[in-house]
């Protein structure tokens, strides 16, 4: 049970590097961003490309990865992403889902359509109750905790930092302050967008590289963002990890139905919070008539 725990934490840490620049994202631009996936996968490829080409050094090859995805996710808002604010969510769902695919048949074109696997970059397993624990996964759930704080950090003291958290509460009233949102809301999805790439290079050794990656992970990551709340940086975080649990536990006695789980949970939260709505108006009414 204790591996199916420790699997659970280190899904929760992918999921939150690649949910929080989802969160972002939606919380700052009223955008669902489909193009996330399309940045996931295709940095998983990279990072691939860079590890055949220099040695198969993991940190040197994450790197190149990272550097070579932000300049990609940067025309991907300022060509699509910037055109989109103020429309309808339809327009937003149809254009970074034509961006998705356009990502998933580039990667078949480019790498091919077979599944790529990676290997353990540390190869060193902890003996913990008769049992051998992969330190890369405590590794990678250490760099999500690590992240969440330095995120925190971030958003809490830098002026972009700010300027961003007070966008997600009002982002007319910024706007009316004479600054310049969008540059600010570039610089936070390109950060969004290389999280999400370290995330699938993070997971590329647990899992296996292959052209529709991202579509999957952008089903999930959604239900982490509803369940964590849209903008809400430290909700996503646990959010992540609790979503995480319940795959690893679920998949543990009866796999099938991992996925399914996550959206029961999804679909509690949302129901939870319609009756919460609706008892708040009703108790307005009631207040009001009396």
């Amino acid at each position: 049970m204790i591996e199916t725990l420790i699997y659970g934490l280190t899904i929760g840490a992918i999921l939150y590097f690649f949910s929080i620049g989802l969160s972002i994202t939606f919380g700052t631009m009223q955008i669902v961003n489909f193009a996330h996936g399309m940045i996931y996968s295709l940095g998983v490829y990279l990072f691939l490309t860079f590890m055949a080409l220099f040695g198969k050094i993991f940190p040197f090859a994450l790197v190149l990865a990272i550097a070579a995805m932000l300049p990609i996710s940067f025309l991907i808002e300022r060509l699509v992403i910037r055109r989109l604010y103020g429309e309808s969510l339809d327009y937003a769902i149809i254009a970074t889902y034509a961006v998705l695919l356009i990502g998933a048949d580039l990667i078949k074109w480019i790498w091919g359509a077979m599944p790529q696997p990676t290997s353990d970059p540390l190869r060193i397993s902890l003996r913990f109750l008769d049992m051998n624990v992969p330190l890369y996964r405590l590794v990678v759930f250490l760099s999500a905790v690590v992240l969440f704080l330095a995120l925190r950090a971030f958003f809490n003291r830098s002026i972009i930092g700010k300027i961003v958290v007070a966008a997600l509460e009002d982002r007319a009233g910024v706007r009316g302050l004479g600054l310049d949102v969008n540059r600010y809301f570039s610089i936070v999805f390109v950060i969004g967008s290389g999280l999400a790439v370290l995330g699938g290079v993070l997971y590329a050794p647990i899992a296996t590289a292959e052209p529709y990656m991202g579509f999957h992970i952008l089903l999930v990551a959604f239900a982490v963002v509803i369940v964590g709340g849209m903008g809400n940086l430290t909700g996503t975080f646990f959010s992540a990890f609790v979503l995480g649990l319940v795959i690893a536990i679920t998949a543990r006695f009866w796999s099938q139905a991992a996925d399914t789980m996550v959206f029961a949970v999804m679909a509690l939260v949302l129901l939870k919070n319609s009756l919460l709505a609706a008892w708040r108006r009703v108790a307005k009414t009631m207040m009001g008539a009396g």
